[in-house]
């Protein structure tokens, strides 16, 4: 059996989106559906084969805080977030227990994202298990999440700056470690980014 985590990104900014909407206390807390964006990428992991599940939170994160307070999840505050997506991924690998074999990474601004996705690049994972990353393609093009070996934490925990573990995965793929599965589901392709894109998903649902 397996062991691979969950670690959720929630401690963005969200420049973007509060730049078209002054009122929005942070991105990942926009209503879709009754529930803030950050619970429906929590819900989604806890219904999954992931454990444990680790939500990094930075900007405003009292107020992120309290709206999960009765989530079955790690809270663990990035400080530094205001540096980029590299520090928050590595706090969140850093709180990940010694027998995670891996972690699925998964964007708070991506509600579409079911735990069928996340299972499917666990079973992967099993299948491949000296593959350092499995990464979904939509319609050709990279998506997220992206499932992360152990075996990439050490090169995550020296990563930097605005970036997460593209670099880390791209270098891997040269010496043919990386698994690329293709769904048929544009929800790893589809993020949050303004409150058109949230309209977007509301009327699609809708």
């Amino acid at each position: 059996m397996a062991h691979v985590a969950a670690v959720i990104l929630a401690a963005g900014l969200g420049t973007r989106y509060r730049a078209q909407d002054d009122k929005a206390v942070t991105k990942v807390l926009a209503d879709l559906d009754g529930r803030p964006l950050v619970r429906h990428v929590i819900d989604e992991a806890l219904c999954s084969r992931c454990a444990p599940v680790v939500v990094v939170t930075g900007y405003a994160h009292e107020a992120v805080e309290a709206a999960l307070a009765d989530a079955d999840v790690s809270l663990v505050h990035n400080p530094d977030y205001e540096t980029g997506l590299a520090s928050s991924l590595k706090r969140g690998v850093g709180r990940l227990p010694v027998n995670s074999q891996g972690a699925v990474v998964l964007l708070a601004d991506m509600p579409k994202v079911s735990s069928a996705i996340i299972n499917r690049l666990i079973e992967v994972f099993i299948d491949h298990p000296d593959a350092d990353a499995v990464v979904p393609v939509y319609n050709g093009t990279r998506g997220n999440p992206v499932l992360l070996a152990r075996s990439l934490f050490p090169q995550i925990m020296q990563l930097k700056g605005d970036q997460g573990a593209r670099p880390i995965i791209e270098a891997a793929a040269k010496n043919e470690r990386i698994i690329y599965v293709t769904m048929d589901n544009e929800a790893i392709a589809t993020d949050v980014d303004t409150p058109d894109a949230l309209d977007a998903l509301r009327t699609a649902k809708g």
